[in-house]
């Protein structure tokens, strides 16, 4: 990219929510888009100027992908790093860089990188058979977490394991050993929090507020922010996200979820080199969201501001347990009623339980308000299905 900013060229990996969030803030800039997903009608497929309908792991159309564009990004992490890697060496801009994608995409390499730069990490161990499982049960005790290496997402290839007696079932919900797989030790924290950084081409960091995040049956249900921690527990985080962005080097938005444990002390928990679910609180709560810093940093133009502009709370819409089919939205007229609520509809055609379908973010002027606010709006809301 030369100094004119006019009508830059982005390819996007994926075409989900996040992509299309990243599409709203880049046409702002009059930027063009181009994605790659495999779904025809993706929720960044309205508003994309191309779209290649390919797999993700098509090495081809993502080849195909960068020769039409000037950089290129993602908006997960589930792809194949080595095409990635083999463009970035000829001179493609891939960013967040493929090198850090690849550490990133296996928890383990992750961890490992984190704990030798010193960055405060859970104790964790590779597991490759059912012999180290018993290990980990001696060193961490009972419970622990058994963990995918990789692929995992919304609570999907984790497993507690209770007992010594829970280490074969354990083992086989998970593979048996068919994945590479690790053990960490539960950490009794009082929050889980996430803080998303963003560092731009010229190395300058951007650092957003730290949020409260709140799950139910392991998928993200409400963020809140700020979250209710010790000030000097809330920069400790921030520092920490920040050492973050240094040891990967990274470019573009990153997330770093971590606990927050009960004398206040911080653990890293995963990173994920993408805007994330956790962070959606941005687009109304903070000066400059998110996405839009996403693609200042990916383009070279300088980050935006960071700081929240009131209290906020991000509610997930999911879809209804137990349904699956087109997808039907009910009560956004209610819910939209209520002052300063925003309500975010992804564009989904099919609904399936516990998917994500769509947003709530309330800004209020404390804490209490933005809750009351969005708990109201989130139960006048329900997708569901024709039938």
């Amino acid at each position: 990219m030369d100094n004119n900013f006019l009508g830059i060229r982005i390819g996007i990996i994926g075409g989900g929510q996040l992509g299309k969030m990243m599409i709203q803030e880049a046409k702002k800039m009059s930027f063009n888009i181009t994605i790659l997903d495999p779904t025809p009608d993706c929720p960044a497929h309205s508003i994309s100027d191309r779209h290649i309908v390919a797999e993700f792991n098509d090495k081809e159309a993502i080849r195909q992908l960068a020769n039409e564009c000037d950089v290129v990004t993602y908006e997960f992490e589930h792809i194949d790093a080595e095409v990635l890697n083999e463009l970035e060496k000829e001179g493609y801009k891939i960013y967040p860089t493929a090198s850090s994608l690849k550490i990133i995409q296996n928890k383990y390499t992750q961890k490992q990188l984190l704990k030798e730069d010193g960055l405060p990490v859970p104790e964790f161990m590779y597991i490759s058979s059912p012999e180290d499982m018993y290990r980990a049960g001696e060193v961490f005790s009972y419970p622990y977490m058994l963990k995918a290496c990789t692929g995992g997402y919304d609570g999907k290839g984790n497993a507690l394991v209770e007992s010594k007696e829970k280490v074969a079932e354990s083992y086989a919900l998970l593979g048996n050993g068919t994945i590479p797989l690790m053990a960490e030790k539960l950490v009794d924290f009082c929050m889980e929090t996430s803080v998303l950084a963003c560092r731009g081409l010229n190395g300058d960091i951007a650092v957003y507020p730290v949020g409260d995040n709140r799950h139910v049956n392991s998928i993200l249900h409400e963020t809140v922010v700020p979250a209710d921690i010790t000030s000097e527990a809330s920069q400790k985080a921030m520092n920490v996200a920040k050492r973050v962005m240094e040891v990967f080097d990274g470019i573009g938005m990153f997330c770093v979820e971590m606990f927050i444990t009960k004398d206040m002390d911080v653990l890293v928990n995963e990173v994920a080199p993408r805007p994330h679910n956790s962070g959606h609180y941005t687009i109304e709560g903070c000066v400059t969201s998110q996405f839009e810093n996403h693609i200042r940093a990916i383009t070279g133009l300088p980050l935006g501001d960071t700081s929240l502009r009131c209290p906020t709370v991000m509610i997930n819409i999911l879809g209804e347990d137990g349904k699956e089919g087109k997808a039907r939205l009910y009560g956004l007229d209610k819910a939209l009623a209520l002052k300063d609520t925003h309500v975010h509809i992804y564009g989904k055609s099919t609904t399936k339980p516990r998917r994500k379908m769509g947003h709530i973010t309330v800004c209020a002027p404390t804490v209490e308000e933005a809750l009351l606010q969005a708990e109201q709006a989130y139960n006048y809301i329900s997708v569901s299905t024709e039938e």
